[in-house]
């Protein structure tokens, strides 16, 4: 028995990274789900190798039309939609607060922040008439604490996110539907080749790189995997968190947890020595 067994989901963002991972996932745990993306080829093998629980729909979550389409999508063709995460994003401008342009902080905006209301906004009708639902938001630890993603942008964006989520969350709990956040640390997928201006394809190769760089970040001896943050999004999709909401769920190997402990000692052995230099 799955754990999604009878529940359909609409995920965002899901022809690449974590959202294939949580497609796969979901339908492995018994889920039905409509999947969105921008790539098509992608978007259309991912539907055909999960089979009949799956439909792919070109999307720009940037578009009320194209969202208010989608969600309605999975109402059609499956009677119910019983999770949405809206997980599209993307990298946004890197630089100092003097050399950012206006039109690449609105675009981004529109990608990290609009496509969630927008999710929010079109799923909430069909989820009152049910009487349920959850909605799972993809944050970041870059939304919670400055310096640590590359783009200041993407920071504030992340951090609109997990507050949205949370003022959502006070409104729809009353209608017993969940709105929850899901704040990823250092995950391996292609988003840091894109931020740092890779084309898509070489982005999407360099996830083994990162699992190389990012496998000291945080007390955990590895980078994370999208397959970590399936996991959480199977959690908060499923009757096992009933009783949360308005949480942003961090998963990130305690990266913001504070100083690590190798570290921390390494910095107590030099300033012993430097008290002893100092004293002889």
């Amino acid at each position: 028995m799955g754990r999604l067994d009878g529940k359909v989901a609409v995920i965002t963002g899901a022809t690449s990274g974590i959202g294939l991972h949580t497609a796969e996932l979901f339908v492995a745990e018994g889920a039905k789900v409509v999947i969105a993306g921008r790539r098509v080829p992608e978007g259309e093998a991912l539907a055909k190798k999960l089979g009949a629980s799956c439909i792919f729909r070109q999307t720009d979550v940037t578009a009320e039309d194209q969202m208010k389409a989608l969600i309605g999508l999975s109402v059609e063709k499956f009677g119910r939609i019983d999770c949405l995460f809206n997980n599209a994003g993307g990298p946004a401008q890197t630089g100092g607060i003097e050399d950012l342009e206006t039109e690449r902080f609105d675009a981004a905006m529109a990608t990290l922040v609009r496509s969630v209301m927008l999710g929010m906004k079109h799923a909430a009708p069909h989820m009152r008439r049910q009487g349920s639902g959850s909605i799972i938001n993809n944050g970041s630890i870059a939304g919670r604490l400055a310096g640590f993603s590359s783009s200041m942008i993407y920071s504030a964006a992340k951090a609109a996110v997990i507050h949205l989520t949370k003022c959502v969350a006070m409104e729809l709990g009353e209608a017993n539907i969940r709105v929850n956040s899901i704040s990823p640390g250092a995950i391996a997928t292609g988003i840091f080749g894109k931020a740092l201006g890779l084309p898509v394809e070489a982005a999407e190769k360099t996830p083994a790189v990162m699992r190389e760089v990012y496998k000291s970040a945080q007390p955990i001896p590895r980078a994370g995997l999208p397959e970590d943050i399936a996991q959480a999004a199977v959690f908060l999709a499923s009757d096992e968190s009933s009783f949360i909401n308005g949480h942003d769920l961090v998963v990130d190997g305690a990266m913001t947890g504070g100083r690590n402990w190798s570290q921390q000692q390494q910095g107590y052995v030099a300033l012993k020595k430097a008290f002893d230099q100092g004293g002889g």
